[in-house]
């Protein structure tokens, strides 16, 4: 039998459980506006999965680059859900967005 799916999809899963608490302590701690720098390091890890041979070292950097590149574009939805009171938002951080 082959494993590899489901463990791949294990770490998926993880990924992607991390993902949703890193997006909302780095909209907390430095703001929505991080997103260009948050996607510019997912497409640099994506792109550096293809230059691994090892399926397991190109697969793990591509999960985790696709997760990362889809947590840059929850920033923004994150700040909104903060701004409607369902997640707190850092004392002195702009409420207007600005």
């Amino acid at each position: 039998m082959n494993f590899s799916g489901i463990i791949a999809a294990f770490l998926s899963f993880i990924s992607i459980g991390i993902g949703f608490l890193w997006v909302i302590k780095l909209e907390y701690y430095v703001g929505a506006k991080s997103r260009y720098a948050v996607y510019l390091l997912g497409l640099i890890t994506v792109c550096t999965s293809m230059l691994f041979k090892d399926f397991w070292i190109s697969s793990v950097l591509g999960i985790f680059g696709g997760t990362v590149i889809w947590g840059a574009t929850e920033l923004s939805d994150q700040e909104k859900r903060a701004k409607a009171g369902q997640f707190p938002v850092k004392p002195g951080h702009s409420q207007d967005g600005k």
